[in-house]
């Protein structure tokens, strides 16, 4: 039987009643609506699911929903804020930093979770940032400039 479980996701709470090892990713699609957290390789390996837990980046697909109650959960949708989309989404808009698209939730929140740790990444702390997420599209070029210029946007003076 499932116990009632609480969630803080996107700075909203929610009472969702799922069997404590549910994914995480399952309850955020199938419960919540919030599709942006992609169902890629249900193993962790590709990142696609990726999503800000406590802060830091975390495979939704291998997180337990009892694991992630009580806990503030950040998806791809939480990100934008009065209209005005998250720098790192804007710097990956800028750069057309994805083709299929698939990837990119994946990649902007792996990339915000790096940006919280490391304010200045060189292409080096980037690409180790970066490892756990796949884009079979090969834009890692433009991935790369876009987190480069969400980096110094991040950083200017007010932010």
């Amino acid at each position: 039987m499932a116990n009632p479980l609480q969630l803080e996701v996107n700075g909203k709470r929610y009472t969702v009643k799922y069997q404590g090892d549910t994914p995480l990713l399952y309850v955020l699609r199938d419960e919540l609506g919030l599709t942006g957290s992609k169902y890629g390789c249900g193993e962790g390996q590709c990142g696609a699911c990726t999503v800000l837990l406590g802060g830091a980046p975390r495979r939704s697909c291998q997180i337990p929903v009892s694991a992630a109650a009580g806990r503030p959960i950040i998806t791809i949708e939480g990100l934008e804020q009065n209209g005005k989309l998250h720098p790192v989404q804007q710097a990956f808009l800028d750069a057309g930093a994805f083709q299929c698209a698939y990837c990119t939730s994946g990649m902007i929140m792996s990339s915000l979770g790096l940006l919280k740790t490391n304010p200045n990444p060189s292409p080096a702390d980037i690409v180790q940032g970066l490892q756990g997420n796949v884009c079979r599209c090969g834009t890692h070029p433009r991935i790369m400039e876009a987190v480069l210029k969400a980096a110094k946007v991040l950083r200017e003076p007010g932010r």
